[in-house]
């Protein structure tokens, strides 16, 4: 089973990924699911890379990931709001040469706890002067606090994120947070780790962010 994240992949990198790497080789069965060829294939990641990133309702406060198996995508990540999982779903099955769409998207409990998490964790990052490079809006404050101090209490910064381009994304669950995303280095990394495991009222953090010299992580 080949695994993706939304972000695209070089054509000449995905190509020798497909080819040599065993991690992307489908199970043996005795009757094998049908495959797309590889040029199909290029262009089907391509298609999936490209709609899961264009949907209106993904923020920084979701992660979306897939698989292939056979002419099956299999949707993974977290949704903070329940219509990303369908809009989601919608979007890749009309994809030309998808058979089928297996949605696996968890969708994180709606917490006012949570709610307020990530508002701080959101702060305590893109509000840092080395990290704002990875927000669209320049780690602007406001765009997380919203016209008010309170505002994630009062509203839910949930379901009014900040918009734009966020390069670290922030899942939380049940006072619990993982970085997704990419950054340049491994000090940008570790400064975004610190941050959100300083933030108060969270319970652990897991660092999943990548930069060009971090080993590849294993798909879970």
């Amino acid at each position: 089973m080949a695994h993706f994240n939304l972000y695209r992949i070089p054509a000449a990198l995905l190509a020798l990924t497909l080819t040599s790497a065993p991690a992307f080789t489908l199970a043996q069965d005795a009757q094998p699911s049908p495959t797309w060829s590889q040029e199909d294939t290029l262009r089907i990641v391509k298609d999936v890379q490209k709609k899961l990133a264009s949907l209106t309702n993904f923020s920084v406060f979701d992660w979306l990931s897939f698989a292939i198996e056979g002419k099956t995508i299999i949707l993974k990540g977290y949704a903070s709001r329940p219509i990303l999982k369908s809009d989601a779903e919608n979007a890749v099955k009309k994809i030309p040469g998808v058979e089928k769409v297996v949605n696996e998207i968890e969708v994180l409990p709606n917490s006012p706890n949570d709610d307020r998490i990530r508002a701080a964790v959101y702060n305590r990052i893109y509000t840092q002067a080395v990290l704002r490079k990875y927000n669209a809006n320049q780690g602007n404050l406001a765009r997380a606090m919203g016209p008010g101090a309170n505002i994630a209490a009062a509203t839910s910064i949930t379901n009014a994120p900040p918009i734009g381009f966020h390069s670290i994304h922030i899942i939380v669950k049940s006072g619990r947070v993982i970085l997704y995303g990419f950054v340049n280095n491994k000090t940008d990394s570790d400064i975004a780790f610190i941050q959100a495991n300083g933030t108060p009222n969270v319970f652990g953090v897991e660092n999943e962010l990548q930069f060009p010299t971090a080993p590849p992580k294993q798909p879970k």
